[in-house]
C-alpha cells in the first residue's frame, strides 16, 4: 500500500457518547494502535474529570498522547498538530490503518486539515483580557465573544479561559471575527481519511452524562480535584469536571450544587461538540450502538478507497 493510501479513521462526537469504547474495538480489529484528540486526556494529573480510559482499556489497543503531558506543560493544538503527524508518520511504518478518537474539534480539525495561523495580538492587550477576566469573570468575556462573533460563540467550549480570550485577542486586534481566520486552505495529508460520527437522541445523551458524572464523584473526583488545588490558576484546569469542584472546594458551592452545576455545563458541552462535527459535511453519522454496521462501513470504504 502506497504511503497516500495509509488510512486513518477519526471517531468523533460528543462526550459520553460511547467514543473509547468503539475505538478500542476498531483498533482491535484492525489491529491497530489509537491517538487520543482529547486535549483534556494529554495530562496525566487529570483522569477522573476527564473520563480518562482505564487501565482495562489502555491494554485492549495501543494508545498514544494519554498522560503524555503535565498541567505544568504548554501544550497547544499547534503542537498538537505537529506532534499528531510525527507520530501518525510512525505508526504508518507499520500499520495500513490508524484510529484517532476524540471530541475536542480543534484538535481533531488539527489533525485532518491543519492548524491556521492566526495573527498574533499584542502582549498589552493579552495582558488585558487577563485581568478582565481576574476581575470580571469569564461570564463577561464569553458575552463579548458572542456579541462579536456569534459563529464561534456557538461552538467553543465556553468554559475554558484560554479559548475565549484567544478568539477575542483576534476579534479585537482584527476588527474581523475569529472564526473567519480558521480553515482558510486544507493541508494536504500523505494519507485518507474516514470520519466517522457517533451521535444519539438527545435525551438518551443527557441521560448517558448524568449517570457518567454520578460515577465520577463516586470514583473520587472531589479528592482528585482537591489534590490539584494549588494549581487551579493553570489552563489545564479551568475546564468542565474541575472548575465546578474547585468552587465547591473554594466554598463557593455545596457539593450537590457543583454537581448539578458540573451535569448543566457537561450537557452544554456536548451541545457545542455537536454543532461544530456537524458543521463537517465529510463525516458518516452513527448511533453509539452500531459498532459491527461501523466496522462493515469501514470496510467497505477500505477496499473503495485502495483500488
Amino acid at each position: 500500500m502506497s504511503q497516500k493510501q495509509k488510512i486513518l479513521i477519526a471517531i468523533a462526537g460528543p462526550t459520553a457518547i460511547g467514543k473509547t469504547a468503539l475505538a478500542i474495538e476498531v483498533a482491535r480489529y484492525f489491529n491497530t494502535e489509537i491517538i487520543s484528540a482529547d486535549s483534556r486526556q494529554f495530562f496525566k494529573e487529570m483522569s477522573i474529570g476527564t473520563a480518562k480510559p482505564n487501565p482495562q482499556e489502555l491494554a485492549q489497543a495501543k494508545h498514544h498522547f494519554i498522560d503524555s503531558h503535565s498541567i505544568k506543560d504548554d501544550f497547544s493544538v499547534g503542537n498538537f498538530e505537529k506532534q499528531a503527524i510525527a507520530c501518525l508518520g510512525k505508526i504508518f511504518e507499520n500499520h495500513d490503518v490508524t484510529v484517532m478518537v476524540g471530541g475536542s474539534g480543534l484538535y481533531v480539525n488539527a489533525v485532518l486539515y491543519g492548524f491556521d495561523e492566526l495573527p498574533k495580538a499584542s502582549d498589552a492587550l493579552r495582558a488585558q483580557l487577563n485581568e478582565r477576566l481576574k476581575t470580571e469573570g469569564i461570564e463577561l468575556l464569553q458575552e463579548e465573544l458572542k456579541n462579536l462573533d456569534p459563529d464561534y460563540y456557538a461552538e467553543v467550549d465556553v468554559y475554558n479561559p484560554q479559548r475565549i480570550i484567544r478568539a477575542l485577542e483576534v476579534c479585537l486586534s482584527t476588527g474581523k471575527t475569529f472564526s473567519s481566520f480558521r480553515n482558510k486552505q486544507h493541508k494536504e495529508r500523505d494519507f485518507d481519511i474516514i470520519l466517522i460520527g457517533l451521535n444519539t437522541d438527545r435525551e438518551l445523551l443527557y441521560s448517558r452524562i448524568n449517570q457518567r458524572v454520578d460515577l465520577m464523584i463516586k470514583d473520587g473526583l472531589v479528592e482528585e480535584v482537591r489534590a490539584l488545588q494549588a494549581y487551579q490558576h493553570l489552563n489545564a484546569l479551568k475546564t468542565v469536571g474541575y472548575s465546578e469542584i474547585f468552587r465547591h472546594l473554594n466554598k463557593e458551592w455545596t457539593l450537590s450544587e457543583a454537581i448539578e452545576k458540573l451535569k448543566q455545563n457537561t450537557r452544554n458541552f456536548a451541545k457545542r461538540q455537536i454543532t461544530w462535527f456537524k458543521k463537517n459535511e465529510g463525516i458518516i453519522w452513527f448511533e453509539p450502538t452500531e459498532t459491527q454496521q461501523i466496522i462493515d462501513f469501514i470496510k467497505e470504504k477500505l477496499i473503495t478507497t485502495t483500488k
